[in-house]
């Protein structure tokens, strides 16, 4: 598909989640998600890494597709020096304003995570909470991991975080309802070829209705740390879960990669 970009040199695919992530909808929908969670995750990270023994002020660090900010601002609030990047200006702002709140210091660029600078160069990327596989192509995936290689150090690390499909595809839940706030919402997953899509209708009290869309495309574990390995990375640990347990295929909701630059 071709992609025409803005001004800012941002890339504009007329794409799912260019619509879903820039509407004020979509944090009212998941703001069940807490902060300890991205504690839990962070910790376990620089623990694996060996980062919670350095000066965090000596420590820089790039959150990509990050959203309204958990991590970036739990990772500026332990010291670390942090960028914050994502393709949404709504949820950027959102971010800057909860760091503001906090009297934490970020710097937040707003791109495409294809288009992501590699002028500046980060000891670690993080890539949390399933941001990866939205496009159409393979080949973006690759341009992604290829475009975290070039943004990082000499021995930087990468974490990538994704769904275990082999989970996924025993314990997907098809159809659910739900009450967020003043919306009603439905929720409807299924497998289509290599991805998970998931259809979200919001319904409000007066019958009016909006619908987005989820869809991201599911890796193994052997096409993954292929992928990840092709492009240079050595994988160090992959991790089930946020607490940092081992990952087992049959069992493990999570699959957190923690791979590192030579």
């Amino acid at each position: 598909m071709p992609h025409s970009r803005d001004a800012s040199g941002t890339a504009s695919t007329g794409q799912w989640f260019e619509e879903w992530f820039n509407h004020p909808l979509y944090l009212e929908l998941y703001s069940h998600r807490d902060t300890r969670e991205a504690a839990l995750s962070v910790q376990t990270i620089l623990s694996i890494t060996g980062l919670d023994q350095k000066d965090p002020a000596s420590v820089s660090i790039l959150d990509i597709a990050c959203g309204a900010g958990r991590h970036a601002i739990e990772l500026a609030r332990l010291g670390y020096c942090v960028t914050g990047n994502d393709l949404s200006p709504f949820l950027l702002e959102e971010a800057r304003k909860e760091a503001l709140s906090c009297s934490l210091q970020l710097h937040f660029t707003c791109c495409d995570m294809r288009f992501v600078p590699t002028d500046t160069h980060y000891d670690l990327v993080v890539q949390l909470f399933t941001s990866f596989g939205y496009f159409d192509s393979k080949e973006d995936d690759r341009l992604v991991i290829q475009k975290v290689f070039a943004a990082l150090e000499p021995k930087g690390w990468y974490t990538l975080d994704l769904i275990n499909p082999v989970v996924l595809a025993q314990t997907l839940v098809p159809q659910t309802r739900r009450e967020s706030a003043e919306l009603s919402v439905l929720e409807e997953r299924a497998f289509v070829g290599d991805r998970i899509t998931k259809t979200i209708t919001l319904s409000t009290a007066k019958g009016e209705k909006r619908c987005f869309t989820e869809s991201v495309r599911l890796y193994s574990k052997s096409e993954i740390v292929a992928l990840l390995q092709e492009e240079g990375f050595a994988v160090h640990t992959i991790t089930g879960n946020y607490q940092g347990d081992p990952f087992s295929e049959e069992e493990s909701p999570r699959m957190m990669l923690i791979c590192q630059k030579p």
